[in-house]
This record gives C-alpha cells, sequence and structure tokens, in this order.
C-alpha cells in the first residue's frame, strides 16, 4: 500500500509517526471509516492528551488543533474556542494516513501552524485562483469547493475565511447552511418510500393528511393536490409568513396554516418555488416511517452514506465550524448578517426548539455533500451496498414538468422529484449535459450532477445577498472550470 518511512521533523519537533487512512483531500479516497492511531512527539509542556473513541490516547501540539479529517475519532478536545478552529490541515498539508492494523508509519511534512488554507490535491488547479479573485473582490468571504467521480474525490479545496472577524479560515470540515439543498432529499425520501410500497408520487395528499380535504381555491372550491405537484413545485399551495411559524415546533403545526389559505392557481398548471409544498412533503415522511424528518434521513440517508456532519440541529462542536453569513455592501464590503440564518430567527443552530424544515433546515459540509454526489452517481449505492434501486433514483432526477413549465431561477430547466434537471442547456448550463441535475441554497451554496461525464461538484460559501445564487459568477467561474 504505502511504503514504511519516518521523518524527523526538527530539533524542535521529533520524529512525527501515524498509522491513519488517506484525507479526503486525497484524490481516490472513499473510505473514511477505518481506526486510527496518531501519535505527536514534543515538547512535554506543549502535549495535550486526548482519548480517541476506541480509549486509546494521542498526543497533540498546543494549541489543541482539532483534526477536522479525523474528528470522528477523537472526542474530548480541550482549550479555547478560537484554538480549536485552527485545525490539522495548518499543520499537516500533504498527510497520508494507512490502516491502523498495516502497522506502517507515514511521515508528514510539517507546515507553519497558522498558515492560511492552501490548495489541496486537484486536477483543477486552477479552480483556487480563479475563486481566489471574488475572494479579493469582496463577493465572498470564502469557500469550499469538492469534485467527485463515482469513486474517487478529485478535487477538494478551501480558500479564504470561514470568519472574517476572527481570522477563521475555511477548512474543508466547514459547516455551512445550505438551504434550499435540503429539498432534493425530501423528494428522494418520497421516492424511496414509493420505493417500498407505501405511496404513490401520484397519490393525492389527503390520502395521507385528512386535513388536506378542506383544501379550496379562491371561490371557496374544493381541491386536491398529488404529491407530485408538492416536489415539483406545481401543487399552488400558499407560504405562510416566518412569524407566523417560528414558534412552531414540529411539521404537523404547520399543516392547518397551509391548508386554511385557498390555493394560488390550478394544480399543475404553473410553476412557483413552494416552501410550503416541499414541508408538506416531509410531514407525508414522517407519517409513514414513524421518524421526525431529521430522524428519516440520518437513519436512511446520512448513516448509510457517511454523512458524518450534516444535520438540521447542530451539536455545540458542529456549531463551532459554522461558516458566518456576509451581506456585500453598495460599497462592495462584506459584513455579517445580523439575523445570519433566515429560518431560525434569533435562534441558535444548535436549538431543537423548531422543526426540521424539510424545504431548508440542513447544515452540512462539502465533503459530506460531495459523499452524496457520489451516492447518486451510483445510483443509490455506498460501497457495493444498494440503498434505493437504481429505478428509484431514475424517477428522482427524471422531469416531472412540462416544457410549458417556466421552471427555476436560470432558464432551460425542468423539474425531478424536489430537484432541478437540465433540459436544454444554456446560459450557465450551458456546459452541462442535458440531464445533469442539483439545487442551489439561499446563500449561493450549489451542487451539481451530470450523468453523462459522470461527475459531481458541490460548491459551500454563505454569501446571503446575492441577487441570483443560482446564477452567480461564482457558480459560473467554478463550474466552467470542471467543464471545459
Amino acid at each position: 500500500m504505502l511504503s514504511n518511512t519516518t521523518s524527523h521533523i526538527s530539533q524542535h519537533q521529533t520524529t512525527l509517526q501515524l498509522t491513519i487512512i488517506p484525507l479526503p483531500c486525497q484524490p481516490g479516497n472513499t473510505d473514511l471509516t477505518d481506526p486510527v492511531k496518531v501519535v505527536f512527539s514534543c515538547p512535554s509542556k506543549m502535549r495535550r492528551t486526548v482519548k480517541r473513541n476506541t480509549g486509546e490516547t494521542a498526543k497533540l501540539n498546543q494549541p489543541p488543533f482539532r483534526p477536522l479529517i479525523c474528528d470522528r475519532f477523537f472526542t474530548g478536545f480541550h482549550g479555547s474556542r478560537n484554538h480549536r478552529k485552527l485545525d490539522m490541515l495548518n499543520v499537516l498539508r500533504h498527510a497520508v494516513i494507512v490502516t491502523a492494523l498495516s502497522g506502517t508509519f507515514v511521515s508528514v511534512p510539517l507546515l507553519h501552524a497558522e498558515a492560511p488554507a492552501k490548495q489541496a490535491a486537484t486536477e483543477f488547479p486552477q479552480i483556487h485562483e480563479k475563486l481566489k479573485e471574488f475572494v479579493k473582490q469582496n463577493e465572498i468571504a470564502g469557500a469550499v469547493t469538492v469534485v467527485v467521480t463515482p469513486d474517487k474525490v478529485i478535487h477538494l479545496d478551501t480558500l479564504g475565511m470561514a470568519n472574517i472577524e476572527k481570522q477563521i479560515p475555511m477548512q474543508p470540515d466547514t459547516m455551512f447552511w445550505v438551504a434550499s439543498m435540503t429539498k432534493p432529499f425530501a423528494g428522494l425520501a418520497i421516492c424511496k418510500l414509493e420505493e417500498e410500497g407505501k405511496l404513490k408520487l401520484e397519490d393525492t395528499v389527503d390520502k395521507y393528511i385528512p386535513e388536506f380535504k378542506n383544501l379550496k381555491n379562491d371561490k371557496g372550491e374544493p381541491v386536491q393536490i398529488t404529491i407530485l405537484q408538492l416536489l415539483t413545485h406545481t401543487a399552488g399551495l400558499q407560504e405562510v409568513a416566518l412569524k407566523d411559524v417560528i414558534d412552531i415546533p414540529n411539521l404537523a403545526g404547520l399543516i392547518p396554516l397551509y391548508v386554511a389559505k385557498p390555493v394560488q392557481f390550478v394544480p399543475g398548471s404553473q410553476w412557483r418555488y413552494s416552501q410550503s409544498g416541499i414541508n408538506t412533503a416531509g410531514r407525508i415522511v414522517e407519517i409513514l416511517s414513524g421518524l421526525t424528518f431529521d430522524e428519516y434521513l440520518k437513519k436512511e440517508f446520512f448513516e448509510p452514506i457517511g454523512m458524518t456532519s450534516s444535520a438540521f440541529y447542530l451539536t455545540p462542536e458542529q456549531n463551532d465550524r459554522l461558516a458566518t453569513a456576509y451581506n456585500r455592501t453598495p460599497e462592495g464590503k462584506l459584513e455579517a448578517n445580523p439575523t445570519n440564518r433566515i429560518l431560525l430567527d434569533k435562534k441558535s443552530p444548535t436549538s431543537r426548539d423548531r422543526y426540521p424544515a424539510p424545504n431548508a433546515g440542513l447544515f452540512s459540509t462539502a465533503p459530506d455533500y460531495g459523499k452524496f454526489c457520489q451516492f447518486l452517481l451510483n445510483e443509490g449505492s455506498v460501497n457495493g451496498k444498494q440503498i434505493v434501486k437504481p429505478e428509484t433514483i431514475k424517477r428522482f432526477r427524471t422531469i416531472h414538468t412540462t416544457p410549458e413549465h417556466k421552471t427555476g431561477f436560470t432558464p432551460g430547466n425542468g423539474w425531478g422529484v424536489g430537484t432541478c434537471v437540465v433540459r436544454e442547456p444554456q446560459g450557465i448550463t450551458a456546459k452541462m449535459s442535458p440531464g445533469t441535475f442539483g439545487h442551489g441554497g439561499a446563500y449561493g451554496t450549489q451542487f451539481w450532477i451530470d450523468p453523462e461525464r459522470k461527475i459531481g461538484w458541490v460548491l459551500m460559501v454563505q454569501r446571503s445577498n446575492f441577487q441570483n445564487g443560482d446564477a452567480s459568477v461564482v457558480r459560473e467561474a467554478f463550474q466552467n472550470e470542471i467543464l471545459k
């Protein structure tokens, strides 16, 4: 696998020996599940002992760096929040890690602990330089980018700041509010339930949520809508103001508010982006599974796929990693968004006093969402295990709207089951293959999968006032480098 080597770092830092697994920034790595053993030799006064989840110990230099790639293996870190923000990639830029049982020791060159995030291993070296210009221009504070094939991570890069004021750099494990990139999970959850025979996309919603028997149009006439219409944004449900839902703790509490308002148009006749429709679909998932929406996604998708940093309710440690959202002022400066996350109002991302929003409640990282892209590229399979059937993935990413429906926020698209699908590539999608599918988020995040090229890509940023995140210059520059 790898040859046995050792290295003397300097007179101040003695030999560093590791037995670990490949870092995700290295092309070709897809497995981060094996146990690890990490030993750092350093002056005793600079040591911190940390217990690994297997009960073994490791010695880490001070300040107590949090190994971002290996954080699933370590618990019990001490030190200030700012210290924990300095991660291992600032020290170990080219770590090569081998399984614990192999007995292989690999030396790793040390870099200065305060060095800014640098370009990781990549097949697209120009992405870093292209996006760095947008940081200089204050279009974004920073970004994390990932490109994957079905079996490899071929690009992982970080640049800029997760928090400008505290000078915390972007890192691969930086958390982002991905907002509407939650919606495809709602669609895929419904498709999985259909695969299991628990519903049909063409079923009417009132079959599963009886309150919808009271849904009416503006003339007071009864109206029926289908589950598919909920997920293609063609149901016509009206929205409810944030102030009216911010204190509702669960999805069940939203339904009476949705049903009380008449539909905006004849269901199926128009396309209008709908938060209420996606949330209603999420409620159906809860009713048929017996789990809350967040619990269902964790059980059926996050855990099997290995998305360990994806959640609706953040732990304190995950919240420490959350990137700050920024507005760009008319003067061209970046200012921290005082509300920070639209759906949270003044609540913390760690608060469970809110419903798990299928329309926009998810937080994740670029590597985690890259795993989701690989899952979709592999037609529902993870490490050879079929989580959902290939025909279910095809159902999910097939266009279910008509050419007459003007869908999405860029031209030439149709809509699948909770996901945008490129019908006629043009404008910002011009270089994509027909059938490329994905979704954006309110703060400029993006993911797209081109089944023809067998490639997927993820852009993570937190700019809260893009005029149109789906058509941003940042997205365009990023994907143009991939699709040359």
